[in-house]
């Protein structure tokens, strides 16, 4: 058997053809996400009654369980669930009228916040007490102090925890090839399945995966550097 350099480049021009997918697969849960991991994170640090509990067993259902599965449980279930509600309250919706791709979106977010929110919670605990006492003596209230003392800190002591969840879910979107999404693997699998030359498709899309995974990785270094300039005296 040898490798089909040829074709490396060939598979590699048809499988780039659906990195916008397996971008907005990326980049949407992860900004949901973060919305959700920081309220669900404020929750838990304040342990706020009635929701504390709550947040608790959201964050260890979806960290303690594959994303997989939530793919699929949103998959099959939420379908059942809006037609039952539309056929309840007479709203005409069917749920074989909504992209697949929302549904994957919605499991990769519910994932995405648990996963944030720990991430989000230890950043808020890493910063000291007095900062909270000093913000305090000069009147701010809990939530001035949280917002421009606490989690600016947090968030930028968690920015390389940061880069690897967005390094992880870009490689996690590829589950969607299972309900049919056609991201990076799935055209891998595409490309590949017209002459059998797997090994050459997947190369092509390792290395796209890798290219992307360096992006990534260098504007995390510089937005680090620029975020904790002050923790060397000065502006970078």
């Amino acid at each position: 058997m040898t490798i089909d350099i040829p074709f490396i480049w060939i598979a590699f021009k048809e499988i780039v053809k659906s990195l916008p997918i397996t971008l907005i697969l990326t980049v949407v849960p992860l900004l949901i996400g973060f919305l959700i991991g920081i309220a669900v994170a404020l929750v838990r640090v304040y342990q706020v009654k009635f929701l504390y509990r709550a947040a608790n067993g959201y964050v260890s259902f979806f960290r303690g369980t594959p994303i997989i599965m939530h793919v699929m449980l949103i998959y099959f279930g939420f379908p059942l669930l809006i037609n039952q509600i539309s056929e309840r309250f007479d709203l005409g919706i069917q749920a074989n009228s909504i992209p697949i791709i929302l549904f994957v979106l919605t499991a990769l977010s519910l994932a995405a916040g648990a996963y944030l929110s720990e991430i989000i919670r230890s950043g808020i605990l890493s910063v000291s007490n007095g900062q909270l006492e000093a913000a305090y003596s000069v009147g701010m209230t809990s939530f001035q102090a949280m917002i421009r003392i606490i989690l600016p800190q947090a968030l930028a002591q968690s920015i390389p925890n940061f880069t690897n969840i967005f390094v992880g879910f870009l490689h996690t979107s590829s589950i969607a090839f299972l309900v049919s999404e056609k991201e990076v693997t799935g055209a891998a699998n595409i490309v590949a399945s017209t002459n059998l030359k797997f090994l050459e498709a997947f190369i092509a899309a390792g290395m796209i995966y890798w290219g992307l995974t360096i992006i990534v990785e260098g504007i995390s270094f510089l937005l680090e550097k620029r975020v904790t300039a002050y923790n060397r005296g000065g502006v970078s």
